[in-house]
């Protein structure tokens, strides 16, 4: 009996921590990669903002995806435009969210037909952030791999919108 119960306690630990591995973010000195929940764009109205009360390190400072990894927050904002998707990576370092403006960011996006296009970021001093336009209309399912390489430091995050 009591070996019958240690068998099952080991497969009960075990199916919880399988469980769990496929939410826990990959993360080591040199790479973090980790997902945020996809979200839908549509096109901006003209309702009131609502003001937050007291924003937590890991909210959205832009209204955007986050991803926190390590000291760093990675905000992912996508923007309807006429011939295509603005997309915006806010890329910051610890609690004060200080922007870093001197990283190698890409995008990696596939689209929803499955092709896949590259695209590089340029930053944007005055919003203290990177940005790119995707020229693209199709409807669909995007996937958007942001790959940041800081003084050579690696952080990348996974990101999804539909359109």
């Amino acid at each position: 009996m009591q070996l019958f119960q240690s068998i099952l306690l080991s497969l009960a630990s075990l199916a919880v921590l399988t469980a769990c591995s496929n939410n826990i973010p990959t993360t080591s000195s040199t790479t973090a990669t980790t997902v945020a929940k996809p979200v839908e764009i549509v096109k901006a109205s003209s309702a009131p903002s609502v003001a937050k009360s007291e924003a937590k390190h890991g909210d959205p400072q832009k209204g955007g995806q986050v991803i926190e990894s390590g000291i760093y927050h990675l905000e992912f904002v996508v923007a309807p435009e006429e011939n295509g998707i603005h997309l915006d990576f806010f890329l910051q370092k610890g609690d004060t969210h200080e922007a870093i403006p001197d990283a190698k960011v890409t995008a990696a996006v596939q689209m929803p037909d499955g092709t896949q296009k590259s695209l590089d970021l340029t930053y944007d001093a005055s919003g203290k952030h990177y940005g790119v336009s995707l020229p693209s209309k199709a409807m669909g399912e995007y996937k958007v791999v942001v790959l940041s390489d800081i003084k050579g430091e690696k952080v990348n995050g996974r990101f999804s919108f539909k359109r």
